[in-house]
């Protein structure tokens, strides 16, 4: 009876597997992290992150998982664009993020994020677009954050920068349904 054996999938696999990026072939350059606008809010460097995600053993696993960065990513590209392997470790970092989701391994002064992540996904999911009342009104509530800064309402209503009626689009049931296909999608890979 041949006996088949199992090798258990590495970080890199599974991120190759989620994100098509596969994080050995970074050589460390450090541009990702010298054009990155949110580095000085990071607890790990973008450079640092892709280094731990090719060491992948437990404790550089547990130190991504757990690490700041990843909620003080805005994915705003700067790091894929600057990459000279062409590589992406803004989906990296997404990939990380919704690993630490599955797990629960929020921090917990990044609740909030994880909260307004959850409320933009949302609103846009039933509006079809972002509309920043009912972005407002489900983050507050998933956030019980509801008093932190009332006072800037006003104002922002008397400039107009806070339409009180959102502005729907006409493709609100294709959008319903990407989300619903993505849901699938996640559920079929459980």
């Amino acid at each position: 009876m041949a006996h088949t054996e199992t090798k258990e999938k590495t970080l890199a696999d599974k991120i190759l597997e989620r994100t098509g990026v596969d994080v050995r072939e970074c050589y460390q350059c450090g541009k990702c992290t010298a054009g990155c606008p949110m580095v000085q809010f990071m607890d790990l460097t973008p450079s640092q992150v892709m280094r731990l995600a090719q060491i992948g053993d437990e404790d550089a696993v547990d130190t991504l998982l757990a690490s700041q960065t990843l909620w003080s990513c805005v994915g705003c590209l700067t790091c894929t664009q600057r990459c000279p392997k062409e590589l992406d470790p803004a989906a990296v970092m997404d990939a990380l993020r919704e690993m630490a989701f599955e797990e629960g391994r929020v921090p917990a002064e990044q609740q909030k994020v994880l909260r307004f992540h959850q409320a933009f996904l949302n609103t846009v999911r039933y509006a079809g677009r972002m509309s920043e009342v009912p972005l407002t009104a489900l983050y507050k509530t998933l956030s019980r954050d509801f008093f932190s800064d009332v006072t800037l309402a006003p104002a922002m209503l008397l400039r107009g920068k806070l339409p009180l009626i959102p502005k729907v689009i006409s493709g609100r049931g294709e959008v319903g349904t990407i989300f619903r296909k993505c849901l699938r999608q996640k559920e079929d890979e459980a």
